[in-house]
């Protein structure tokens, strides 16, 4: 196969249910590096080239610059595997960040939040979790703690009249560190020793095989036990008693073979938040299993699925968005991606119609969040059910 066949057979593996906008048009265009690379891989180590990308509603680019490079977007579930192959794909960069929904009796004085916030961030190395020393990094990335007054929507759960979401990682593991090596092959010595490498002709894919491909799955349920202790202790020292509503991953692994990207797993029926803007509210959702037969064939992917053999991955999809992902004001439409010595750069055409943009570097591009057309997209698919609507009193970005 030449290059084209690759990224054509890529392209047939995504399978896209955002809201078409200029976000999930670069998503799509620069997966289907990462996909060929999979594949590629694949075909080398004589397995099935099957590696698929099932998305969100909130389907977007990816702000992690590596990530980015390697082929990838945000906002789905990656599957290379039937769960239990011992290949771990490490260009991926799983870290466990997820969100803590909490729920309080009491609406807490914005003030004491500042001055316990102002405390931690200055001891928080006193703070240990899992015997890993813990830093404070809220004011970090998108990393955030929000407050909300609870509105019920659909009456089944007894919810304290206030919430709180903190949504964070645990950045401690992502380099070498005391109970081994990092998830982050570029910041982890360590990972990048062991790390397997193959040439594509989309560039270098770092894997794991083996034992090691194990290995690094159980490093990564440590990293994530830690990274929900870790958002539960500082809530804890900022809020005293409260209510753990939910405590989810949204960007790590599902299982040695599966990434999710950006987006909840639903499972054992738990509430799921989707939180959008700090200017608008948060949704608390109870996931329904997707796809169904008759939601294949309204999104178009049933011919394609049952050629490729993918529909059971299609009716197993079982994924919500987490958030509403990023939007570029200025851009429209990608027009073509442009390769020059190994890099990317994606032509786009401009909202107001005049003239075109080069874009690469995709951390540097003005960007917002999406708004409520991702949880009306949601449910629209009859991905989920809204149980409770969070309106927004403090967004604590400090």
């Amino acid at each position: 196969m030449d290059r084209e066949e690759y990224l054509s057979r890529a392209k047939d593996h995504l399978f896209m249910t955002g809201i078409n906008d200029n976000g999930m048009k670069l998503c799509a265009a620069n997966m289907v590096y990462g996909i060929a690379k999979i594949h590629f891989l694949q075909e080398k180590l004589g397995l099935n080239p099957d590696a698929t990308f099932i998305s969100t509603p909130d389907v977007t680019i990816t702000r992690n610059l590596e990530r980015w490079k390697n082929g990838f977007g945000y906002g789905g579930k990656i599957e290379w595997g039937n769960g239990t192959l011992e290949l771990m794909i490490l260009d991926l960069l799983p870290n466990a960040c997820g969100m803590l929904v909490g729920g309080l009796e009491e609406l807490p004085e914005i003030e004491t939040l500042i001055d316990k916030v102002t405390t931690i961030s200055v001891k928080s190395s006193n703070i240990k979790v899992n015997g890993i020393e813990v830093v404070w990094d809220f004011a970090k990335g998108n990393h955030f703690i929000d407050v909300f007054k609870v509105r019920n929507i659909i009456g089944i759960e007894d919810f304290p009249p206030y919430m709180f979401i903190v949504h964070g990682a645990g950045d401690e593991l992502r380099d070498d560190n005391q109970k081994g090596y990092g998830l982050y092959y570029y910041r982890s010595k360590r990972l990048e020793n062991i790390a397997e490498k193959m040439d594509t002709p989309f560039g270098i894919i770092r894997f794991l095989t083996g034992k090691k491909a194990s290995d690094y799955c159980e490093q990564y349920k440590f990293v994530d036990d830690f990274s929900k202790k870790r958002r539960i202790e500082f809530a804890k020292r900022l809020f005293g008693d409260f209510k753990v509503i939910s405590n989810e991953t949204h960007q790590g692994l599902a299982d040695i073979n599966t990434m999710l990207l950006g987006c909840h797993n639903i499972k054992d029926n738990k509430i799921l938040p989707i939180a959008l803007r700090g200017d608008l509210p948060a949704y608390l959702v109870y996931g329904k299993p997707s796809f169904t037969k008759e939601q294949i064939e309204n999104l178009g992917f049933e011919k394609r699925a049952k050629k490729l053999g993918l529909m059971k991955r299609l009716k197993n999809a079982n994924v919500v968005p987490h958030g509403g992902g990023y939007h570029f004001p200025d851009l429209l439409n990608v027009l073509k991606v442009i390769e020059n010595k190994g890099q990317r750069y994606f032509l786009m055409d401009l909202a107001n119609d005049r003239g075109k943009k080069v874009i690469k570097d995709v951390r540097e591009m003005p960007y917002d969040y999406r708004g409520r057309m991702v949880v009306l997209r949601t449910l629209e698919l009859g991905l989920a059910e809204v149980t409770a609507k969070l309106i927004p009193l403090y967004v604590l970005k400090i």
